[in-house]
């Protein structure tokens, strides 16, 4: 988001702000739970990656559950509040964010093909499946989690719930009307003059 209150998508060239990860291979077959809670230096981290003005908290609330075919079920909540200015006053503001997570991870070798079945059901009448993330050399990253689901449900367009946007009002110049360029190609008409007498 712009320092003026619209969504930009987070520059891929920063890092990541919040890295929390979490080896699959340390995942007991009952899954695990993990509350995260972002210091300072994260949140100014998250806040300037996703340009906005400031993030005052930011936490998370994650369950990680084993699936079958190395598959990784990641559902929780995200909660934010966060520092925007109004689109309409400009004035500073502040937005909560409570989002809910349910994504799934998945081994690399297969987003391909997961890939293929989501563009081969966008072209029938079947239903769309999820798409997968993928498992990054064996590492479930949930601080990447927790900012993509920050960073989508941020308002555009944040505005304070009594502002009214006032468009300028000019007052009506007298010469701005349709026939004013006509009216000032007029020409006046000659007024006639005295004849002059014929030669006899």
């Amino acid at each position: 988001m712009s320092k003026s209150g619209i969504t930009e998508k987070p520059d891929p060239l920063k890092p990541d702000p919040w890295r929390v990860p979490v080896a699959t291979a340390q995942i007991p077959d009952t899954g695990l739970h993990r509350d995260l809670q972002a210091a300072e230096a994260v949140r100014h981290a998250i806040a300037d990656v996703g340009d906005l003005r400031e993030v005052l908290s930011a936490q998370a609330s994650f369950d990680v559950t084993p699936k079958s075919g190395g598959r990784y079920q990641v559902t929780g909540r995200v909660r934010a509040r966060i520092g925007q200015n109004c689109v309409v006053t400009l004035e500073p503001m502040e937005s909560d964010i409570d989002e809910v997570v349910d994504v799934t991870f998945a081994p690399p070798d297969q987003i391909p093909e997961m890939a293929a079945l989501i563009d081969e059901a966008e072209h029938s009448d079947g239903d769309t499946p999820d798409p997968l993330e993928a498992i990054e050399n064996g590492v479930i990253d949930l601080g990447r989690v927790a900012t993509d689901a920050l960073y989508l449900a941020v308002n555009p367009y944040p505005r304070k719930p009594d502002a009214v946007f006032e468009p300028v009002v000019e007052a009506a110049d007298p010469e701005d009307h349709p026939f004013a360029a006509l009216k000032a190609l007029k020409v006046e008409p000659k007024k006639p003059g005295k004849k002059q007498p014929k030669d006899k």
